[in-house]
């Protein structure tokens, strides 16, 4: 029981330390940019942030789902340009009303979320090999809907723009409010709670972990692969909306690249591209480091490549530390005797203070001066055991390697005198 309590304690500390790593970045990376940055920290420099983080934040909310499940999606980027541009050019060249074209994008984007999912569950297709496939395909049909020409929404001013101030409002003096960031953490809810309160997470999971085990389960392995492509394309959709009402006007294939930023803010946030493992709110803090360097690095006069860079440093830095987590968690992990001995005077130190709280609670002056004692006593003895367990073991451990080194020269040696 001691053994597993240790186990279950050191697991909770090397999570809590993994979700807290993103948070803290993001945080270190924001104040150093605003002490050494020009005029970042300001609140159009925030508003940029936000706006930044709209469109590859929901496509990054959307492909969680697809590498949870051992996927990708490839297709993300150009499915959501794919979808705006011919929304965009349902209203302008055919005349639709705005409320009918945002619903378009939509349809279009869950359309392709339905056929990658096909794919990939039903016709057994590589994930990466069926993405890949369509994107091109989303950004043939874009072009030719289209007719290689780009889309502009309505500006605010007119009627029709009503749909800008779901993302962002701006006032008569010119003053800006961020109402997408709303509407993305509102998404993000409803994704994690999808993802971790529901059948559809939890098999979602279990699909990633082990995709046989969860067959020979019982799980409907096809349909719930599926569900997450299908939440990708609605992720898109929402991306296709709010990437026009940002920056108003849609150009084809412009959404080619986007898919791997949203990728890299899933990496970035935690989740494992082996699969089986990650968070949307993790998800959501990469997305956020990323427009933070995207709008940070311009304050320090260094141009706009220098945020690909980095993004990448950033990427191969999460995926290694994805590599260290999965390593250390299927490790087997033997406890040396001054290990273990620790481990039970941590389990015993606990419970001292846990008597001695109570007593301070109840006013027992008596038992709390007793315990206390009791408290120091037992952590002075606790440390001193084992300083001298771990020196007595590592003696061991260098006289066991010196035997072994003797022994290896000694056979190098006779090795020698025979030739």
């Amino acid at each position: 029981m001691a053994l597993l309590n240790r186990e279950k304690a050191r697991r909770f500390r090397e999570k809590s330390m993994q979700r807290l790593l993103a948070p803290a970045a993001l945080v270190l990376l924001y104040l150093f940019f605003g002490f050494f940055g020009r005029n970042f920290f300001s609140y159009n420099t925030f508003v940029n942030i936000l706006d930044a983080s709209y469109y590859i934040g929901f496509l990054a909310l959307g492909v969680t789902f697809v590498i949870i499940t051992g996927g990708i999606d490839l297709s993300v980027g150009t499915v959501m340009m794919a979808a705006a541009i011919i929304g965009g050019t349902a209203y302008r060249t055919w005349g639709w009303p705005m409320w009918a074209s945002l619903i378009l994008i939509m349809v279009i984007a869950i359309g392709f979320g339905f056929f990658n999912g096909f794919m990939v569950a039903k016709l057994k297709l590589p994930p990466f090999i069926a993405t890949l496939g369509t994107m091109m395909i989303s950004m043939g049909i874009g072009s030719i809907v289209s007719n290689v020409r780009s889309a502009a929404f309505p500006p605010r001013t007119e009627a029709d723009g009503w749909f800008r101030d779901i993302f962002k409002i701006i006032t008569e003096d010119r003053f800006a409010i961020p109402t997408g960031a709303v509407v993305l953490f509102s998404v993000a809810i409803i994704f994690h709670i999808i993802l971790t309160r529901t059948k559809m997470g939890r098999y979602i999971f279990a699909i990633g972990s082990n995709k046989e085990a969860a067959r020979l389960s019982g799980v409907n392995v096809e349909k719930w692969q599926m569900s997450a492509y299908v939440v990708s394309g609605v992720a898109a959709g929402i991306s296709g909306i709010s990437f026009p009402a940002v920056y108003t006007t849609v150009m084809p294939a412009q959404g080619q690249g986007f898919e791997l930023f949203a990728i890299a803010g899933a990496v970035i946030g935690g989740t494992s591209l082996a699969g089986g493992s990650g968070t949307i709110f993790g998800t959501l803090i990469g997305v956020f480091i990323m427009a933070v360097l995207r709008n940070g690095l311009p304050s320090m006069n260094l141009q706009a490549h220098y945020q690909t860079f980095f993004t990448g440093v950033v990427v191969v830095g999460a995926v290694l530390l994805d590599m260290y987590r999965t390593k250390k968690t299927t490790e087997v992990r033997v406890l040396t005797p001054a290990d273990a001995y620790k481990g039970d005077m941590a389990l015993a130190i606990d419970q001292k203070k846990r008597e001695l709280a109570e007593a301070k609670s109840a006013g027992d002056s008596k038992k709390v001066g007793f315990l206390e004692a009791e408290f120091k006593k037992l952590h002075a003895e606790s440390t001193e055991t084992y300083k001298k367990m771990k020196a007595e073991e590592k003696a061991e451990a260098a006289r066991v390697l010196a035997e072994e080194k003797a022994a290896e020269k000694e056979f190098r040696d006779l090795l020698k005198n025979e030739k």
